[in-house]
C-alpha cells in the first residue's frame, strides 16, 4: 500500500494550491459585466488565444488521463496514445471549418445550431438529451472515480467522501463564477499540470535509463502471484506497437484509428465542453491559435503519462499489474485488476515530502479543470436549450440560477453511477470510456461532419438515422455491462459476438453504418431551400476577407450586446445611492428587498434589471471571422508543422 498523503509540508502545498484556485475563481466575479447570460456560459465572448488554448487542453485532460492513460500503458502498452495524437487533426479541423460555420450562425451550443440548421426543435432536444447523457455517463462520473481512487490512496478515505471533497471545491468557483473563472483557473492549472508531470516524468526516466531498457524491463515485469496455468499477468507482446492485430489484438489497429477520427469528431468539433472554449474566444484568429496551442500540448501525454505508466509497471510489478481477485482486492479495493492505481504509486512513493503535495495538486488540478468544464457546459446547454424552451420568458436572474441548480443534480446524477465504472472493462477506466464513446458517440459524428458538410441533410434523416444507429449502440451497451470482461484465467462466458468483435471495431462498424443511414433517410425526405441554409452549413457561412489592421485594432473583440448597452449593465450604481441609515428610514419590506438585491447582485451579478438576450449581430459575426492577414500564414504553418510532427512520431513508434 502505498504510503499517505500526511506530512504537514505537503498539506500545506495542497492548502496554498488550492487557496490560488479558489482566489483566482472568486476574482472573476469582480467582473462589472458577469450578471448576464452571455458572460456566464461564454465568458462574453473575450478570451484570449491562450487562454482558448489552455483551457481546450486542460478541460480535455482530466484526472481520468493521468490515471487512465498510465494504467492502460501499465496493463496493455503505448497504443491508447492514439486517441490523444490524432486529436490534434480534429482541433486543427474545428477552428478552421467548424468554429466558423458556428459564428455564422451566432450560437450558443451546439443543439442551438442544429435547431437553426434543420429549423425545428426535434433533432435539438434529442442532441440535448444525449448531450447530458455523455456529460453524466462518461466524463463526470470517469472524472469523480479517478480523482476519489487517487484521494483514497493517499488520504485512506472511502470513495463517496472522496467525491464530496471534489464536489463541493470544484462547483463553488464554477457556480459564481461561470466560464470566466473556469477559463482562468484551467489556464493557472495547464501550468501547473505541465511543471508537476514534467517533474515525475524525469523522476521515472532516471529511475530507468534507455527507451531500449524500458522496453526490456517492461516485458519481465511480471508479477510473483499468477492464476496456476495461464499466462494471466505477462505483457502483451505488442505492447511497444501501435497498430496491433486487427481480430484478435486486444487493440484493433482498425477499430483504434476509426474511433480517433472520424468517430472522435463529434467529441472535438460538437461537444459543448470543448467548443464552447473556441466560442467564448475574442476572434477567429484566436480560435485557431488556441487550436494550435492546445494541439501542442497534446503531444505531451505520451512523456508524461503512457512512458510514466510504462515505468509504474516496472516499479511495482505486484501491484499494479496484480491478476489474481484476491491480491487486486487486497492491494486497491478492486478485484478486476489494479492498473488505475499505476500514476498514483509514482506520485506516492518516488517524490520527497513537499513533491508529494505538489503533484497531488497536479491530479486536482486535473480533475477540477474537468469537473468545472463540464458543469458550465451542461448547465449551459440544460439552460439555454431545454428552460428556454419551458419558460420563454424567463429573465436573466432566473437562467443563470437554473443554471447554477443544475449543477447540483448533475453531481448527484454522475455519482450513482460511479459502481458500474468500478467493476467494468477489467477496472480499466480508459477502456471504460472508450466502450461506452464506441456505443453512443459514433452516430452522433456522423451526424454532425453531414449537417455541417452536406446540404442535402434532412432533419428526418439525421433523427431517425441516430434513433436507430443509438438503438444498436444501446443494445451492444447494455449487453457489456451485463456481461463483464471476467477474471484473467477463468473461461469465456460472454455471448460470442461481444468478445469477436472488439468494442473499438463495432464503434468502426457503427460509424459507417449510421452515416449510411443518415443519407439513404435524408434522400429520400425533402431537403431545405437554399435559403434557409443560410449561415449554417460550411458552404453557406459568412466569408470576409483577410484585413490588414494596425497592433491596435487587431484586437478583435466580438463582445454580446448585453455588455455594450447601457441598459443592460448591473445597476450597481442603484445600489450604492442607497442609504439604510438615512434619516429618512425606507419601511421594513423595502429594507428587505434592497438586501436581498445586495445578495443576489454577489452570487450572480445581476439585479431584477431585466437583460435582453440578443444574439451576435452582423457586425460582430464580421469582427470575429475577419482575421489579421499577418498572421493568418503564421498560424496556418504552425498548424501544419504540428501535425506533421505528429505524422512522424506515429511512423517512429509504429
Amino acid at each position: 500500500m502505498a504510503s499517505r498523503l500526511d506530512h504537514w509540508a505537503d498539506i500545506l502545498v495542497l492548502f496554498v494550491y488550492f487557496a490560488v484556485v479558489l482566489a483566482l475563481g472568486l476574482w472573476t466575479m469582480k467582473r462589472p459585466n458577469r450578471g448576464n447570460v452571455q458572460s456566464y456560459f461564454l465568458a462574453g465572448r473575450s478570451m484570449k488565444w491562450f487562454v482558448v488554448g489552455a483551457s481546450i487542453f486542460a478541460t480535455n485532460i482530466g484526472s481520468e488521463h493521468f490515471m487512465g492513460l498510465a494504467g492502460a500503458a501499465a496493463s496493455s502498452g503505448i497504443a491508447m496514445i492514439l486517441f490523444e495524437w490524432l486529436a490534434i487533426f480534429l482541433l486543427v479541423l474545428c477552428g478552421w471549418c467548424f468554429v466558423p460555420v458556428y459564428i455564422s450562425a451566432g450560437v450558443y451550443t451546439i443543439p442551438e445550431y442544429l435547431k437553426k440548421r434543420f429549423g425545428s426543435k426535434k433533432i435539438r432536444n434529442y442532441f440535448v438529451i444525449m448531450t447530458l447523457t455523455f456529460a453524466i455517463v462518461i466524463k463526470l462520473a470517469a472524472n469523480m472515480f479517478a480523482g476519489s481512487l487517487f484521494i483514497q490512496l493517499a488520504t485512506g478515505w472511502n470513495m463517496y467522501l472522496s467525491v464530496t471533497v471534489l464536489l463541493v471545491i470544484t462547483a463553488l468557483y464554477t457556480v459564481l463564477g461561470g466560464l470566466t473563472a473556469v477559463m482562468y483557473t484551467d489556464t493557472l492549472q495547464t501550468v501547473i499540470m505541465m511543471i508537476g508531470s514534467f517533474i515525475l516524468a524525469g523522476i521515472c526516466y532516471h529511475k530507468i535509463g534507455s527507451w531500449t531498457e524500458l522496453k526490456l524491463q517492461y516485458m519481465a515485469a511480471i508479477p510473483s502471484v499468477l492464476q496456476n496455468n495461464t499466462t494471466c499477468g505477462y505483457p502483451s507482446a505488442d505492447a511497444f506497437s501501435l497498430y496491433r492485430d486487427p481480430i484478435h489484438g486486444d487493440i484493433p489497429w482498425t477499430g483504434l484509428l476509426a474511433m480517433t477520427t472520424m468517430g472522435s469528431l463529434f467529441y472535438w468539433c460538437g461537444d459543448q465542453v470543448i467548443v464552447q472554449r473556441y466560442l467564448a474566444g475574442s476572434s477567429l484568429q484566436g480560435a485557431k491559435a488556441g487550436a494550435v496551442l492546445a494541439s501542442l500540448l497534446k503531444i505531451l501525454p505520451m512523456f508524461v503519462m503512457i512512458i510514466p505508466g510504462l515505468i509504474s509497471r516496472i516499479l511495482f510489478t505486484d501491484e499494479v499489474a496484480c491478476v489474481s481477485p484476491e491480491e487486486c482486492l487486497r492491494i486497491c479495493d478492486n478485484p478486476t485488476g489494479c492498473t488505475n492505481i499505476a500514476y498514483p504509486k509514482l506520485v506516492l512513493e518516488l517524490l520527497p515530502t513537499g513533491m508529494k503535495g505538489f503533484l497531488m495538486a497536479v491530479i486536482m488540478s486535473a480533475i477540477m479543470s474537468s469537473l468545472t468544464s463540464i458543469f458550465n457546459s451542461s448547465s449551459t446547454v440544460f439552460t439555454l436549450d431545454l428552460w428556454r424552451q419551458l419558460r420563454p420568458r424567463a429573465n436573466q436572474r432566473e437562467l443563470l440560477i437554473v443554471g447554477r441548480v443544475f449543477v447540483v443534480f448533475m453531481c448527484v446524477a454522475s455519482s450513482l453511477w460511479l459502481p458500474l465504472i468500478k467493476g467494468s472493462q477489467g477496472g480499466q477506466l480508459y477502456n471504460y470510456t472508450n466502450m461506452v464513446l464506441s456505443c453512443l458517440m459514433e452516430p452522433m459524428s456522423s451526424a454532425l461532419a453531414l449537417s455541417v458538410f452536406w446540404k442535402r441533410t434532412t432533419e428526418n434523416g439525421v433523427f431517425y438515422g441516430l434513433l436507430i444507429s443509438h438503438a444498436v449502440g444501446v443494445v451492444r451497451l447494455v449487453i457489456e455491462f451485463i456481461y463483464p470482461i471476467p477474471p484473467c484465467g477463468t473461461p469465456e462466458t460472454r455471448p460470442a459476438f461481444l468478445y469477436k468483435v472488439h468494442f473499438m471495431n463495432f464503434g468502426a462498424i457503427l460509424i459507417f453504418f449510421s452515416g449510411i443511414v443518415i443519407i439513404l433517410l435524408s434522400l429520400l425526405t425533402k431537403p431545405r431551400t437554399e435559403e434557409q441554409m443560410e449561415n449554417v452549413t460550411y458552404w453557406t457561412r459568412m466569408k470576409f476577407p483577410p484585413s490588414q489592421l494596425t497592433k491596435g485594432d487587431s484586437k478583435v473583440s466580438a463582445r454580446c450586446d448585453d455588455d455594450e448597452s447601457p441598459e443592460n449593465k448591473p445597476d450597481i450604481e442603484n445600489h450604492k445611492t442607497i442609504d439604510l441609515d438615512a434619516e429618512n428610514p425606507m419601511d421594513a419590506k423595502t429594507k428587505s428587498n434592497v438586501w436581498r438585491d445586495r445578495v443576489l447582485f454577489l452570487l450572480l451579478g445581476t439585479s431584477d434589471k431585466e437583460h435582453n438576450i440578443m444574439e451576435m449581430t452582423f457586425e460582430q459575426k464580421r469582427k470575429f471571422l475577419t482575421e489579421n492577414s499577418r498572421w493568418i500564414p503564421w498560424i496556418s504553418a504552425s498548424a501544419v508543422v504540428t501535425m506533421t510532427t505528429i505524422v512522424f512520431l506515429m511512423g517512429y513508434f509504429r
